[in-house]
């Protein structure tokens, strides 16, 4: 297991970075910066309805965003970030920021790409990279190779995770066994995911916004609190991003890259997985689903992420031995008290299980590419649950290491992949943005662009 941890984090690690900066930053000079341009239409779509029809079976845009956010914003965003401030300094939350605004075009590009080649099934649209591999590049058994990769990843070894999460915060904050929190975790999680996936996007478009707003609002006291020292944070930051002693001492690019790290593996920005959601959304042209998962990745590392950046930096317990969840819990009860480790535990809870909602479903995607058969399924979904009460019962960091190898295999796939539909892209960007120019609510078809074909959502 040391030999794939040296392999995922000093090789693979090192190339899948790489990959999603250049990916992120070609997609936004080929887009002219699409994901800056139209802040307030992003922020319109995505809480839009399904476009005026109120079909009980479409999923809403909203709806396929609150499934993406709930498997973007994890305990990372807890957890991660504490540690990113620990290991490379206030400034890798520049980085983090930066990475997240260049990210963003690459999370545009893939649920784009997911909602053009979006198929549909007797009550909803699914889709995502294995069907634009598997239709527009014509490559079933790299499709079948990324949807594998995923399983393995996302619905199994990482729920398993963030259940072992969620069990030791309970066990640390209420003294509450990981065999009940399992048990409970595993039951809540089958009465969820047996029940389909508009269950699934009702749970996510209620708990998601609740929650992220009471953490933003947390850190609004927090930062009321702390005021006079607001200046003092913002300035540590941008100094220590780019600090002299850090460029001549070789720590700079070390700040640059677990930043960059942070960002990107919170956001998922073209990994492979939020087009997984964003191809479920009834709307009328793909562009706009693209519009609203690049703006998940900004309420992801832009607020969520920098929520926890705030809590910890505005306190004094930098430096003091704490790290990772244990040091934003310090952080908040330092301003208000005992409250506030509950309140970092309750918010563990929530973001964990709502990740583990969002992951599953991601999972339920590939599987239907996989097979239609209704037995494959229910085993999937027991399965999962199984995954879930063992993790919260067992340590699991080699099938970590594992998982972090077949993300990086998937995430690299699916790069390659939007890279090559590039043209795919831009073509249906120039006729949204042609359709807007004239006034119009643009609607996709597939007729009006005869260079994409093969999509039978839009027929």
């Amino acid at each position: 297991m040391e030999i794939i941890t040296f392999i995922n984090d000093h090789i693979l690690g090192y190339v899948l970075m790489s990959a999603l900066i250049l990916t992120g930053i070609y997609f936004t000079i080929a887009t002219r910066f699409v994901q800056f341009v139209r802040p307030k239409e992003m922020l319109k779509l995505m809480i839009a309805g399904a476009d005026g029809d109120k079909d009980k079976h479409h999923i809403s845009p909203f709806q396929a965003f609150a499934i993406s956010t709930a498997s973007r914003v994890g305990t990372g965003n807890i957890a991660g970030v504490a540690i990113a401030i620990t290991t490379g300094g206030p400034g890798a939350i520049f980085w983090m920021w930066a990475i997240a605004l260049v990210g963003a075009a690459s999370a545009f590009a893939e649920s784009t790409l997911a909602q053009i080649y979006k198929v549909r099934n007797e009550k909803n649209f699914h889709g995502g990279p294995a069907y634009y591999i598997r239709t527009a590049l014509k490559n079933k058994p790299l499709a079948v190779a990324f949807s594998i990769s995923l399983i393995l990843t996302f619905p199994l070894v990482f729920n398993s995770v963030q259940s072992n999460t969620i069990a030791q915060s309970l066990q640390t904050t209420f003294h509450v066994s990981p065999t009940i929190t399992g048990i409970a975790l595993a039951a809540l999680t089958a009465l969820i995911i047996f029940g389909g996936l508009k269950r699934i996007a009702h749970f996510s478009a209620v708990i998601v916004p609740v929650f992220a707003i009471a953490y933003i609002l947390v850190t609004f006291i927090v930062t009321l609190l702390n005021i006079e020292k607001l200046p003092h944070v913002l300035a540590l930051i941008f100094q220590d991003a780019f600090s002299w002693q850090k460029i001549m001492g070789g720590a700079w690019g070390a700040t640059i890259m677990i930043g960059a790290r942070r960002g990107l593996f919170s956001n998922e920005a073209g990994m492979g997985s939020a087009p997984n959601a964003a191809a479920t959304a009834h709307t009328s042209h793909p562009i706009k689903q693209g519009y609203v998962q690049a703006f998940s990745v900004f309420i992801d590392t832009l607020v969520i992420c920098s929520c926890t950046a705030f809590i910890v930096l505005l306190s004094d317990c930098v430096g003091n031995g704490a790290e990772g969840i244990a040091l934003t819990q310090q952080a908040l009860m330092q301003t208000l008290g005992k409250g506030g480790n509950y309140f970092i535990s309750a918010s563990v809870l929530l973001f964990a299980f709502t990740s583990i909602i969002g992951n599953y479903y991601y999972g339920q995607a590939n599987i239907e590419f996989l097979s239609r058969k209704k037995s494959v399924m229910f085993a999937f979904r027991c399965f999962v649950s199984i995954m879930i009460f063992l993790g919260a019962i067992m340590q699991l960091q080699s099938v970590w290491n594992l998982a972090d190898l077949c993300m990086t295999f998937m995430a690299l796939i699916n790069i390659y992949a939007i890279l090559k539909l590039r043209k795919h892209v831009l073509l249906a960007l120039n006729d949204y943005r042609q359709q807007k120019k004239e006034g119009k609510n643009p609607v996709f078809s597939a007729k009006n662009v005869p260079e994409i074909k093969d999509t039978s959502a839009w027929n």
